[in-house]
């Protein structure tokens, strides 16, 4: 979940159409419906040059812009032509060609606001389908990312255009929200819940049920905020039920499993993670002796290289004195040891949680374990897991060096979220290959 670039080792106004910062590419994002029946949702990218499309059967391509204004697309995140092509009308008109059908973009409600966060101002936007009929809504929790979210996050197109309301705002430190970026899990959980309360205060009587969907990182503010607030539901998506310090230790065993390494191996490894576990968790302060034990012991078999895991592979390679130098890049107040499942335990509202069965960066397999746990006795978890994906519930290429290449969403995967959030429940599977391993009954 990106937290290795975190590393501590030291002691209100309304529009019609939600529309990005024209940088010459962001007007033209939007959700869009076709004359074939389809709706394509277009997103910004970090590159601002380049456009992002998603359809809900989870294909998606990255479209560059040629010298004749023809949008040129490539298959997933491979850079890999497609033959699919697209043009856009004006900015302001909201016409599409794409995939050879004419299109026009949706127009939904739009609530511009700025609201109080933990000690921040915190911008936020809420969308909702047109109308005055109440609806399902969306609170949106962020992952690792530092980009605002107002301005790139694709659910606030894609969701509102099947009925869903959806409440983004840029995270502390992001975009034009005050502050300083933090993984503080417990200050994002706290901006979280103000979100929920200023998006039930716009919505008013539009509410029909209303609850955070978080991704990644999100899978532990998003509990965490709703353990403390009163939502009608929570979803995490590729999220882990253990401790950011055991995401690490797993990340570890998956690196030197497909390096083809077994379980003598895995034993030795786990005294390295349990050593750069402390000095992580320590901001810095303990463990470096006991690393440098370990580096001596096991530093010139053939496994230590490959090693990586959120941090450890870093850790090991570093002195006291450079971790020292590197700190003030890396610190971001993450919440280490947190451990999710007392949160887990504490809520009464449903849960959704989506895994990505081969995730390198959120390994599924505790959290599987944990969440089965869970429904076992009684609580309302629902769980369903995509096999032969990666984090994002992303199918992917493999290269020969073992290199994965995203090339779609998995079929099914935005259509389970839309269904649950709008009822709480799984209305129509099968979704794509998707096992649902729990649901109340």
């Amino acid at each position: 979940m990106k937290l290795a670039a975190s590393l501590l080792l030291i002691s209100s106004g309304f529009s019609t159409a939600v529309v990005a910062a024209d940088d010459g590419a962001g007007c033209h994002a939007g959700a869009y419906a076709l004359d074939d029946g389809r709706i394509v949702v277009i997103a910004t990218v970090s590159e601002p040059a380049d456009l992002r499309w998603r359809t809900l059967d989870g294909r998606s391509g990255l479209l560059k812009r040629d010298a004749d204004g023809q949008w040129n697309s490539s298959v997933g995140w491979t850079g890999r032509a497609d033959g699919l092509k697209a043009r856009f009308g004006d900015c302001s008109d909201g016409r599409i060609s794409f995939d050879g059908h004419a299109g026009q973009r949706r127009q939904f409600d739009i609530t511009e606001t700025t609201f109080e966060g933990n000690g921040v101002k915190l911008r936020g936007r809420l969308v909702l389908p047109p109308g005055d009929q109440p609806v399902p809504i969306a609170i949106e929790v962020h992952g690792s990312e530092n980009n605002s979210a107002v301005q790139g996050l694709y659910t606030q197109y894609l969701y509102p255009a099947y009925g869903i309301g959806v409440f983004v705002y840029d995270k502390r430190g992001t975009g034009e929200s005050t502050g300083t970026y933090t993984q503080n899990f417990h200050l994002l959980a706290d901006d979280a819940k103000a979100a929920l309360a200023e998006a039930r205060r716009l919505a008013g009587k539009r509410v029909q049920r209303i609850g955070y969907d978080g991704g990644s990182q999100g899978g532990w503010v998003a509990p965490l905020a709703a353990s403390q607030s009163d939502p009608d539901f929570v979803v995490v998506r590729f999220g882990l039920a253990d401790s950011p310090l055991a995401e690490d230790r797993e990340q570890v065993v998956l690196d030197l499993r497909n390096a083809g390494f077994g379980d003598d191996v895995m034993k030795k490894a786990r005294e390295v993670t349990d050593v750069t576990g402390d000095i992580v968790a320590s901001r810095g302060t303990k463990g470096w002796e006991k690393l440098d034990v370990v580096r001596t012991k096991y530093g010139a078999q053939p496994w230590w290289p490959a090693m990586k895991g959120e941090f450890t592979g870093l850790v090991v390679s570093l002195t006291r004195d450079r971790a020292a130098e590197l700190a003030p890049v890396l610190e971001q107040e993450t919440s280490w040891e947190f451990e999710p499942m007392p949160t887990l335990r504490s809520l009464r509202v449903p849960l959704l949680w989506v895994l990505a069965g081969e995730d390198r960066e959120a390994p599924p397999q505790q959290t599987r374990e944990r969440l089965l746990q869970l429904a076992h006795e009684g609580r309302a978890v629902s769980v369903i897991e995509f096999p032969a994906t990666d984090h994002g519930i992303l199918e992917f290429e493999t290269a020969s060096d073992g290199e994965r290449t995203p090339t779609r969403y998995a079929d099914g995967y935005f259509r389970v979220v839309n269904d649950w959030i709008s009822s709480g429940r799984f209305v129509a599977p099968p979704y794509g290959t998707g096992k649902i391993l729990a649901a109340p009954k």
